[in-house]
This record gives C-alpha cells, sequence and structure tokens, in this order.
C-alpha cells in the first residue's frame, strides 16, 4: 500500500522560485521588490540593491545581475 501522505504531497505544487530586488533592510530580514510588482518581506541577509533568489519566505543565494528579457506565450 502506497504512503497516502507522500501521494497527498505530490499533488501539491513546488514553491515558485521568485527574483527581485533588495529595497529594505530590518532585523532578520529584508525587504523584496519582484520583478512582475509587488513586494515581500523575507528572512535572510543581504544589501539594499542586491539581486536575490526568494522561495518559501527565505533568500536562498544572490542573483546574477543580467538583462530582464520577459518573453509572452
Amino acid at each position: 500500500m502506497a504512503n497516502l501522505y507522500a501521494e497527498f504531497r505530490r499533488l501539491i505544487p513546488d514553491a515558485p522560485l521568485l527574483v527581485g530586488v533588495v529595497v529594505a533592510t530590518f532585523a532578520g530580514g529584508v525587504t523584496v521588490a519582484l520583478q512582475g510588482g509587488g513586494t515581500l518581506r523575507v528572512r535572510g541577509d543581504a544589501a539594499v540593491d542586491d539581486r536575490v533568489f526568494v522561495r518559501d519566505g527565505v533568500i536562498e543565494s544572490l542573483a546574477p545581475d543580467l538583462t530582464l528579457v520577459e518573453i509572452e506565450v
């Protein structure tokens, strides 16, 4: 018999990886302006104007400072 919890977890999508720019810092975290608009308060350390990858409210790493190209499908 399959593990029902594992089967259920497979139905829920993973959290998306977001990219944004740090616009402010506070104790224990930063405020990130997202590429598509909006802001998030996330945990982690980064300096203002750093580009970061964010997932589940936590900074995963610094993002490269590349030119953004958006393609609509």
